[in-house]
C-alpha cells in the first residue's frame, strides 16, 4: 500500500479535492482526476485519448457517477460541483481510503456493512482504460448503477453549450459512440449486467482548480450510458472504455498484465543498474515506475519505433529541452539504455542549423527551434549514455552530427546564437525571443528574455566542447582544436564573477549590461563538466574552489527550498514568493522566485563536487521525496511557491523533476560510479 489518504482527508472535500491521481498508457493517452471524482481541471477524465501519439490527446470519456443500492437505500460514491458553487451529490462522505497499487489508484468505499473497492488502469500501449469494481464485503447483495459521462474535445479545451447529437450504438456488451462525422469512433464495454443509452447533455460542471488559473470554469457534458449490475459478495464489475472496437475484456487478464509490466519494470531496473541484491527505499521503486510514465512513443518515417518524453501532465507534450535533462535519470538511471538510445536517435533526424527543436507542436508537422539550450543538453545525455553502456558504435553514428552542431554555433545560427571569438562565449537571443529554459512570453512580451550571454548556456558549451574532445578520444579521431576552443571558453567564463557580489552575474554583455539577479543558473558551472573528463583532458574547471563554495553557501542560505531552488533570490526587487492568479500574472512571475523541482539536480550534484557530503544529499533527497504523498499522489510536480509552504503548482507531474531525483539517487548510491 502506497501513500495511503486516511479517511479523515478523504472525507474532507477541502483537503481531497486538491489530491489528484494518474495514470498513463506509453502513447501520450492518460487518465487523471481528483481522489473524490470531483472535476477541477479540464484535463480529468477517464479516457483523454493519444489519436496521434504521443499527442492529439481527446477527452473522450469524462468520469463514472457511481450510485450503489443496499436494502433500498442508495448511496451516491460521485461527487460534483455545479457552476452555483453548490456540491451535490457529496460521495466523498462514503470514501474510507485511496492509496495506491504501483501506479493503480484504488479507492475504498464503506456504507452501511459493504466495503467496495474500485481500481482504475490504462493498458500500456492502447488507448484503452479498465474501472473494476469489486464487492469484498456485504451481508447482501449490492446493485450498482453507473452513468457514464463522455465527451470529444482537445484535452485542452472545454465543451459549453453543445448542440451536436452525439450518434450511440449497441454492440456485443457494449456501446460504440460516434461524436460526429469524421470523428473517431470510440467504446464502452461491461463484463456483466445492462446497460441503456441515453443522450442527456448535463450542464454546468465547476472546475475549480480552472477558475483558480483564470480560465474559463465550467463545463458540460453527455450522460451517454447507464450502466447497471447486483454484485454478490466477492464479485467484481468492470467497464472498459477504449477507441479499440475489441480491447481485452477481461478484467483479470488485463489486471495481470498491468502488474507484470510493472513487475518487470522494477527488475529490469535492479538488474541493469545491479541493485538486485540491494535494499533500495520504497519511494525510490515507485519513481522507477513513475519514469515510465513520461517515456512515450514517437515514430518517425526513419524510427517507427521511435521514444520521446512527455514534459509533464496533465497539459505538456515532448520538448526538446526537457527530454534531453531527463533522460538520464528516466532511462539510465532505471535501466533502460535502450530506450535513450532510440530516444538519442530519434531526435538526431530533426536537428537543424545545428539545433534541436525545443516543441513539437499538436497540430502540424513543423517543429519549434526557439531553444539555445536543448542542442547542448544533447550532448550530455550522449555522454551520459555512453558512460553506462560503452557503446562506441553509437559515438561513430553520431559523431559527425555533434560536429555540425559545433560548427553551426561558430558560424552563427537562428536567434544570433553564435560564438563570440574575443571571449569564446555564447551569445544568444533577439528582441521577442525566450531561449533559455526561464522561457516566459505574455504575448510578444518576453518576461525574462536574459538577451547576452546567460551562464548555463555557457556551462553547458563548456561542457559540450569537452564531450566532443572526450569522444574523439574514443574514436581515435584528432581534434585538438575543440580542446584549444574549451580553453578559450574557460578563461572567458571567468568574466561572469563579481567579486563584489560574491557570486555570478545571471548574464552578461546584456543591452544594459550586466544582470546581478541571483539565480539559481550559475550552479552549472559548477556541476558541468564531469570533473573526471576534465582531468583525463587535463582543463581547468570553469570557476575556482573557493568561488563555487561561496556560491553554495549563498544558494543555500536564498535558494534552496524543500523542494528545490528558487528562480530568483527573495533579496531580489522582482521576487515574487507565491505562483497564482491568470495566465498574464503566473506568466509574469514564472521564473521570479517559483521554485522548480529539476534545480535540485544541478545543486546536489554541486553539493556533491564541494562538499563530498553524499549523505547530507541523501538527507536532502529524502525530504525532497515526501512530496509524493502531496497533490499528484505518488508524482512529483513542476513548481512550487517561492513562499512558505512552497505549495505545489503547476503540472501534478513533471518529467525533468523526476528524473533530477532518480539521477542524482542513482549518481550517489551506484557503485559502479
Amino acid at each position: 500500500m502506497l501513500f495511503p489518504i486516511k479517511r479523515e482527508i478523504c472525507q474532507n472535500l477541502s483537503l481531497a479535492e486538491s489530491q489528484e491521481w494518474l495514470v498513463t498508457n506509453g502513447i501520450g493517452g492518460y487518465a487523471s482526476g481528483t481522489i473524490t471524482g470531483l472535476l477541477t481541471r479540464r484535463y480529468h477524465g477517464l479516457l483523454i485519448a493519444s489519436l496521434n501519439p504521443p499527442v492529439q490527446r481527446t477527452l473522450l470519456v469524462t468520469k463514472l457517477d457511481e450510485t450503489a443500492i443496499y436494502f433500498n437505500k442508495e448511496y451516491p460514491l460521485y461527487t460534483n460541483r455545479w457552476s452555483s458553487g453548490i456540491v451535490e451529490p457529496k460521495g466523498y462522505q462514503y470514501l474510507n481510503q485511496f492509496h495506491l497499487e504501483g501506479t493503480t489508484p484504488l479507492w475504498t468505499y464503506t456504507f452501511a456493512d459493504v466495503l467496495l473497492e474500485k481500481r482504475v488502469w490504462m493498458q500500456q500501449k492502447e488507448n484503452t482504460t479498465y474501472v473494476k469494481y469489486s464487492l469484498i464485503q456485504s451481508s447482501y447483495p449490492v446493485t450498482l448503477s453507473v452513468k457514464a459521462l463522455i465527451n470529444y474535445r482537445d484535452h485542452h479545451h472545454h465543451t459549453k453549450n453543445p448542440n451536436w447529437l452525439m450518434h450511440l450504438e449497441k454492440v456485443p456488451q457494449g456501446v460504440r459512440v460516434i461524436a460526429f462525422e469524421g470523428a473517431t469512433p470510440f467504446y464502452l464495454f461491461s463484463n456483466k449486467g445492462n446497460y441503456t443509452l441515453n443522450h442527456d447533455w448535463y450542464l454546468g460542471f465547476q472546475l475549480a482548480r480552472e477558475k483558480e488559473r483564470g480560465f474559463d470554469d465550467c463545463e458540460d457534458h453527455l450522460h451517454g450510458i447507464t450502466f447497471d449490475v447486483t454484485l454478490q459478495p466477492w464479485e467484481d464489475f468492470t467497464i472498459v472504455m477504449s477507441t479499440l472496437p475489441h480491447p481485452q475484456l477481461d478484467d483479470k487478464i488485463a489486471l495481470t498484465q498491468q502488474r507484470d509490466y510493472e513487475k518487470n519494470v522494477l527488475t529490469q531496473w535492479r538488474v541493469n543498474t545491479r541493485f538486485k541484491n540491494k535494499l533500495t527505499p520504497e519511494w525510490v521503486e515507485h519513481l522507477v515506475l513513475i519514469a515510465n510514465q513520461f517515456i512515450v512513443d514517437r515514430a518517425t518515417s526513419l524510427n517507427p519505433q521511435g521514444k520521446s518524453i512527455i514534459a509533464g501532465y496533465h497539459w505538456f507534450n515532448d520538448w526538446g529541452r526537457d527530454t534531453m535533462i531527463s533522460l538520464p535519470g528516466l532511462t539510465l538511471a532505471t535501466g533502460k539504455p535502450v530506450i535513450a538510445h532510440s530516444i538519442l536517435s530519434n531526435y538526431s533526424h530533426y536537428l537543424d542549423q545545428g539545433m534541436l527543436p525545443n516543441v513539437f507542436p499538436d497540430v502540424g508537422e513543423t517543429p519549434q527551434y526557439n531553444t539555445v539550450d536543448a542542442t547542448l543538453w544533447y550532448f550530455q545525455a550522449i555522454y551520459a549514455y555512453y558512460q553506462v553502456t560503452k557503446d562506441r558504435q553509437f559515438l561513430q553514428e553520431i559523431y559527425p552530427k555533434l560536429v555540425e552542431i559545433i560548427h553551426w554555433h561558430c558560424q552563427g545560427t537562428r536567434y544570433q546564437i553564435k560564438l563570440d571569438p574575443k571571449d569564446g562565449l555564447i551569445y544568444a537571443g533577439e528582441t521577442g525571443s525566450q531561449l533559455t529554459w526561464m522561457d516566459a512570453k505574455i504575448g510578444d512580451l518576453v518576461i525574462t528574455p536574459r538577451i547576452g550571454k546567460p551562464i548555463e548556456i555557457n556551462a553547458l558549451w563548456y561542457n559540450a566542447l569537452v564531450i566532443i574532445s572526450a569522444i574523439g578520444q574514443h574514436l581515435d579521431i584528432p581534434n585538438q582544436e575543440y580542446q584549444e576552443m574549451a580553453k578559450q571558453t574557460a578563461k572567458g567564463f571567468s568574466r561572469y564573477w563579481d567579486e563584489t557580489l560574491g557570486y555570478c552575474y545571471d548574464v552578461i554583455d546584456t543591452p544594459e549590461g550586466n544582470d546581478t539577479s541571483l539565480r539559481p543558473n550559475q550552479l552549472f558551472g559548477i556541476a558541468l563538466p564531469n570533473p573526471k573528463l576534465l582531468e583525463k583532458l587535463r582543463l581547468p574547471s570553469l570557476l575556482t574552489p573557493t568561488q563555487e563554495k561561496k556560491i553554495m553557501e549563498i544558494s543555500k542560505q536564498l535558494l534552496l527550498t524543500p523542494y528545490g531552488l528558487r528562480s530568483l533570490a527573495p533579496t531580489e526587487p522582482k521576487y515574487e514568493g507565491y505562483y497564482q492568479g491568470n495566465p498574464l500574472e503566473r506568466d509574469s512571475i514564472y521564473h521570479q522566485g517559483t521554485v522548480w523541482g529539476w534545480l535540485i539536480g544541478v545543486y546536489l550534484e554541486s553539493h556533491l563536487k564541494v562538499y563530498q557530503k553524499p549523505q547530507e544529499v541523501m538527507k536532502i533527497l529524502e525530504r525532497m521525496s515526501s512530496h509524493l504523498k502531496d497533490t499528484g499522489i505518488g508524482n512529483m510536480s513542476e513548481i512550487f511557491d517561492g513562499d512558505f509552504p512552497h505549495v505545489a503548482r503547476g503540472a501534478i507531474g513533471q518529467a525533468w523533476t523526476v528524473a533530477e531525483v532518480l539521477r542524482i539517487w542513482f549518481l550517489i548510491n551506484n557503485t559502479t560510479t
